[in-house]
């Protein structure tokens, strides 16, 4: 029987986070993950569909900067642009394994499931007789996987999750996406600027329906002029194969409306459904030790990561929302430095950003919410058409606001659309977790000429005197 200090299972932002923080802090570590260490974000999400969202964002802008006096035309060739995405996901997993080993955290990789409230069993691929490990603390890291829409099995060629879209060995000419949620509309703008034809369904009556209309209608514009259409207030409801190769989708309205004269049909060559994902809670064996999970299959936790046995914790995207790699990262720390003896704080501030394009980026709190709250909330809001580094780059969509309480100053949250959202928004980050005052942003020298100088004219805005736009 193997004996180690901690157990980590799974080898995600969250897992291998945690076991590198638990090893520098003296613990004897093992980590175990069914496919090496990285996760579905470093594997198959937030790193790869990141990399082609650049590389889309290239193509695009080599194909459309004829008002600057270049004239120019590309071709793509997706094949090799997915093998350069590739090796970068493999370079990026392989750092990781060396920082594992080099914070000696014994990798394993298998299924672990915890058998008794020490001990847990580890099958390898092909080998059928699991080992044993007991363990002092163990940490549930499993994270979540794409949900399926009923009818639509990601087993059937056309029908893709986010992983295989991400691997496609040509681009196809028509795409349907299902869910415009930020994975769903992260791909699709992806794919409208490689020249694929995108149609959007989604339920709801607006994209990115967590984020308020002001932030997401640039987004919604941009993406219509870059060719995408939606279907809103309607639904995916089954699909068929035609004799030409392609696929068509029934789509029904949302609501009440029902029959055959509802139905109308969506031809495309794939098919990527984004309606969300589920936690991955049946596979650690936590029912066997009643561990705790709400109605939606989320390990329940305190704000430490421990769930109801107190050497068990679950941190990432099967402890809930937000399923976010920053915030199950942070979340590692945090249990790891609470099994070592540590008092850390709880995580607090957490960034929400999403790659569309424009860029949205959002921490703390919204104006809304800081007055439901009980604060008295100020806002300052600057426009990127009046920043010269957003004009310099052709890129003048969008605006920085600030939210923060008007008795003492302090920043509460901010907002923002428009380029590099989801680097500024980590200025606003800050602030709001040392409670900075709207004065120390706007004092702070900001390198002119910046995109991060919208922030600090935010605060100039929110304080009554700003300089580059106008008070109104």
């Amino acid at each position: 029987m193997q004996e180690t200090d901690v157990l980590v299972i799974g080898g995600g932002p969250a897992g291998y986070v945690t076991a590198i923080r638990a090893g520098q802090l003296g613990q004897t570590v093992t980590l175990v993950d069914r496919s090496g260490v990285g996760g579905t974000c470093l594997n198959h999400g937030c790193i790869p569909s990141k990399a082609l969202i650049d590389a889309a964002d290239d193509v695009h802008s080599i194909r459309n900067v004829e008002d600057r006096g270049i004239e120019a035309d590309v071709a793509v060739d997706f094949a090799r642009l997915v093998q350069w995405k590739d090796r970068v996901v493999r370079r990026l997993t392989k750092g990781v394994e060396k920082l594992c080993k080099a914070n000696d955290v014994t990798l394993r990789k298998g299924t672990a499931q915890l058998v008794a409230e020490h001990r847990a069993e580890v099958w390898e691929d092909g080998n059928g007789e699991p080992e044993t490990i007991a363990f002092d603390h163990a940490i549930v890291a499993t994270g979540s996987r794409p949900i399926e829409l009923p009818g639509f099995s990601f087993d059937d060629e056309p029908i893709l999750n986010a992983k295989a879209a991400l691997d496609l060995d040509a681009i196809p000419d028509e795409l349907a996406v299902v869910g415009a949620g930020y994975i769903g509309m992260e791909l699709s703008t992806m794919f409208a600027k490689l020249g694929v034809d995108v149609t959007v369904v989604e339920m709801l009556e607006a994209p990115l329906p967590r984020y308020s209309a002001d932030l997401t209608q640039p987004v919604r514009k941009r993406a219509e002029k870059l060719g995408l259409s939606f279907q809103f207030g309607r639904v995916a409801t089954d699909w068929e194969r035609i004799d030409n190769g392609q696929i068509r989708i029934a789509t029904e309205p949302a609501g009440d409306e029902t029959g055959e004269d509802a139905v109308e049909w969506l031809t495309a060559d794939k098919a990527l459904i984004a309606i969300g994902r589920d936690p991955v809670s049946d596979t650690a064996g936590i029912d066997a030790l009643g561990i705790e999970c709400d109605e939606n299959g989320f390990v329940e936790t305190d704000e430490l990561g421990r769930t109801n046995i107190d050497h068990i914790f679950a941190v990432g995207d099967v402890a809930g929302e937000p399923m976010l790699a920053h915030e199950g990262s942070a979340a590692g720390v945090v249990a790891a430095e609470t099994i070592a003896g540590a008092a850390p704080d709880p995580v607090r501030t957490v960034p929400s950003v999403v790659f569309t394009d424009p860029e949205i980026g959002s921490v703390g709190l919204t104006e809304t919410q800081a007055r439901e709250q009980g604060y008295e909330p100020t806002t300052g809001e600057f426009p990127f058409r009046a920043s010269g580094r957003a004009l310099t780059s052709g890129e003048r969509t969008g605006f920085v606001r600030l939210v923060a309480d008007v008795e003492s100053g302090t920043v509460l949250g901010g907002q923002i659309v428009g380029p590099e959202a989801s680097e500024l928004t980590a200025e606003i980050g800050l602030a709001v977790e040392h409670e900075l005052t709207l004065s120390d942003i706007a004092s702070t020298v900001h390198a002119h000429p910046t995109l991060s100088e919208a922030i600090m004219e935010a605060a100039d805005c929110a304080l009554g005197h700003p300089i580059h736009t106008l008070d109104r």
